[in-house]
């Protein structure tokens, strides 16, 4: 009987090293292996002997665990007035939105006609997560005086990561978060604990700190819901992760793939059977610390690249920004085509049909595992000085981003191409960036914005 293998005999690694050497001419085998910004090493090659070294059935569960196919398309729509957000809301529903991040960061809560705004849309069907400043108990108040069902979606406030940089105290977030969180009991789709990567991601942060700092603050949120008199059987599944990616395409899929993992392990340590098993939700959002004002198309490009990493990473809900986010205000066009980059995923690269499809990949299995493996021990210093907050106030945590953003500017300067800022550069108009608020501790930055 015909066998392939008869035609491509099995090779092994120390054979495939051998003919590289010989290639290389007396060339080191070394000189081909790259650092990366997490402190880590690429090899040049890697084969079916890696998988061997790595605890390949706890890194696959872990991306299997309650997980279903696709992704839920969430373009974020800003807060104007009850009827015009109401008519953005429910058109986008008829051009491909699945729910939305409904920012009501500058908007007056108690002034909102909730019912105005909502008009037409079901909350057991249409999930839609309302991004609050502080204010969770208030929103979750108001919807349950108005929707008498199981809602879908959840409330993003992230008292610590906002503590982080303005050096508040996130004390009162957090009694918010805590009330909402009992109002919401009976809504187990309603995610009113949110933990997000995006406050390191915007500073600078490596892979490893994004991951290892997210699981800190997870740590000192669920320490503090714990002692306003919440279980932690009634937390973990009212808890969600929102996730930064950037342009890295192989470390982002990793990335989210660890965190998965991390989650797994951290819960491990709470000691329940029924928290251990309980997956992670990870709403992706794609970066604003790699977009640009010059040549800004090009920040259509690095949204797709950030959102194929996101989906293949395996994120539950997708946030992809409008190319012009972070210079002026999104218009038909810019939303139109954010939304539409899910849209294409699903429906011509049909990357919704597999899941984990890097499975079984020999590098991203292996950077997988790595990243889980640094940022474990990165997230064990944190905590042995004391937890995030603390580590914050001491110095150590906005030195290692600063040390990080730095490692970032100065690889541009070294040669690192940014496409359409430091090389492949229209001669146009540089657009200007629309100012950050200020920030007392953690910094909001572009990694782009010194070199435009």
């Amino acid at each position: 009987m015909f066998s392939i293998k008869s035609l491509f005999p099995a090779v092994t690694k120390a054979e495939w090293t051998r003919q590289v050497v010989a290639d290389l001419k007396g060339k080191p085998l070394e000189s081909l292996k790259r650092p990366t910004p997490d402190g880590l090493e690429t090899e040049p090659f890697y084969t079916n002997e890696d998988l061997a070294k790595l605890p390949l059935a706890t890194i696959q569960q872990s991306q299997r665990t309650g997980q279903s196919l696709g992704w839920l398309n969430v373009p974020q729509v800003r807060f104007s007035t009850e009827s015009e957000t109401n008519t953005g809301l429910r058109t986008g529903l008829t051009k491909g939105a699945d729910g939305f991040l409904l920012d009501l960061t500058e908007a007056k809560i108690e002034e909102i006609n909730w019912s105005r705004l909502l008009n037409g849309l079901k909350l057991s069907d249409t999930p839609v997560w309302f991004c609050v400043d502080g204010q969770s108990e208030n929103v979750a108040t108001a919807l349950k005086q108005i929707l008498p069902y199981q809602l879908k979606g959840g409330i993003l406030d992230e008292p610590v990561a906002r503590s982080l940089q303005s050096g508040t105290h996130p004390d009162a977030a957090l009694v918010q978060m805590a009330e909402a969180t009992r109002l919401t009991l009976d809504s187990p789709h309603f995610r009113t604990i949110t933990v997000g990567s995006t406050v390191f991601h915007n500073a600078g942060a490596t892979a490893t700190q994004e991951l290892a700092f997210t699981l800190n603050a997870v740590v000192d949120v669920f320490d503090h819901l714990t002692n306003a008199g919440l279980t932690m059987e009634q937390l973990i599944p009212k808890t969600g992760f929102v996730v930064s990616v950037g342009t890295s395409y192989f470390t982002e899929i990793a990335k989210l793939r660890a965190l998965r993992i991390l989650w797994q392990r951290l819960l491990t340590f709470y000691h329940s059977s029924f928290i251990i098993h309980h997956s992670s939700f990870i709403h992706a959002q794609t970066s604003t610390f790699y977009d640009t004002t010059a040549t800004p198309y090009n920040n259509l490009l690095r949204a797709t690249t950030e959102a194929m990493s996101a989906v293949i990473g395996g994120c539950d809900a997708l946030t992809v920004h409008p190319y012009n986010a972070v210079f002026g205000e999104p218009d038909e066009f810019s939303t139109r085509i954010a939304r539409n980059i899910s849209i294409l995923l699903k429906e011509e690269a049909h990357l919704d049909k597999t899941l984990d499809p890097s499975a079984g990949s020999y590098y991203l299995e292996t950077l997988t595992n790595e990243l889980v493996e640094s940022a474990w021990a990165l997230f064990l210093d944190v905590e042995k000085q004391g937890g995030l907050l603390k580590a914050t106030e001491s110095g150590f945590v906005p030195s290692e981003l600063e040390k990080a953003y730095q490692a970032k500017v100065e690889a541009v300067k070294n040669g690192r191409i940014l496409v359409g800022v430091t090389k492949f550069r229209v001669d146009e108009e540089v657009l200007l960036a629309k100012p950050a608020r200020v920030q007392k501790t953690l910094p909001v930055l572009r990694l782009s914005q010194e070199f435009e």
